[in-house]
């Protein structure tokens, strides 16, 4: 059995749980006047504009102008159109998802020097919990001037149309890396609550770090509370407030979501994942399991096998 590295920090936690695969990127330009509409396919998707313009509407809501330098992540992809500043006819792309031609899309007019380029791509999800990531961010992150996306983007491009030995690990890499530096470059402190929101609290923070630490440990409220530096109504209040949930509630479904990831693997007894998880024995998890995600925990373990 193949095991998780330990990891204490929330964001690699998470994105090493969610483990990334099967990732394609590809060119995209256009010239002219094109507009194209997407289905709704629910993988992450990502591009970053290395030229010109266009605009963005995500599953009809007010178009987002995009330029030179924007980063673009939809961490569960809904329907989207993606069209030149003036739009043209409406066209939609029936497959968006497909493996693209070598020299990639072009939108609009055929002929002549591209007005807009962008490299964009999706991924998968190893996790038996791939909502992860679309319940920890907003729908559409649209992210304005940082170099590093855009670079990292370019290399994901760059590493696709190569198509060298060893591709598949190197764009892994590259987007574990890249959702890394998405999280770390959203305004967190405006962000709806969450659990960026809570990192960037610098009381509800160090609680949070605490028991993304240990999650085996037999938390409170007034523990955390203690982390935190706060009395346990204000702890209790900040913590609501930032994150969304009532910390044990929060404990409890992250524990859950290590259990998923211990019984996707496999390779330990029942009583062996109720003690990672901070659970005395086997049938007081599975009790719980139960009640959380809706069946008992050796189901799960075989449908997801």
């Amino acid at each position: 059995m193949c095991e998780s590295p330990v990891l204490t920090d929330p964001l690699s936690q998470i994105i090493g749980l969610l483990r990334p695969q099967t990732v394609m990127a590809k060119g995209i330009s256009g010239a002219g006047r094109w507009a194209i509409a997407y289905d709704d396919f629910g993988k992450p998707s990502f591009c970053a504009v290395t030229q010109g313009r266009c605009r963005l509407s995500v599953d009809g809501a007010p178009a987002i102008p995009l330029e030179t330098g924007d980063f673009v992540l939809l961490p569960a992809t809904p329907s989207f159109t993606l069209t030149s500043p003036e739009p043209g006819p409406l066209r939609r792309l029936v497959n968006a998802t497909a493996e693209p031609a070598r020299d990639g899309l072009r939108h609009g007019r055929q002929d002549g020097p591209a007005e807009m380029t962008m490299i964009g791509g999706h991924f998968d999800f190893v996790s038996a919990d791939p909502r992860l990531l679309a319940a920890l961010l907003p729908q559409t992150i649209h992210i304005r001037g940082v170099d590093r996306l855009t670079t990292l983007v370019r290399m994901m491009g760059d590493e696709a149309a190569r198509a060298q030995d060893g591709a598949d690990l190197v764009l892994v890499r590259l987007v574990e890396i890249l959702l890394v530096e998405a999280l770390r470059a959203l305004p967190a402190q405006t962000a709806a609550p969450g659990l960026l929101r809570g990192l960037a609290d610098p009381r509800v923070a160090p609680a949070l770090r605490a028991l993304h630490g240990d999650a085996a440990q037999d938390w409170t409220v007034i523990a955390l509370a203690q982390a935190a530096g706060l009395s346990r109504s204000a702890f209790f209040q900040r913590f609501c407030s930032r994150v969304g949930l009532p910390p044990m509630e929060y404990l409890l479904a992250w524990r859950m979501t290590l259990a998923k990831d211990l019984l996707r693997r496999g390779g330990l007894a029942l009583d062996q994942v109720a003690g990672r998880v901070g659970y005395g024995s086997a049938a007081s998890f599975s009790a719980a399991f139960s009640r959380h995600v809706g069946q008992p925990p050796g189901r799960f373990a075989r449908g997801t096998a």
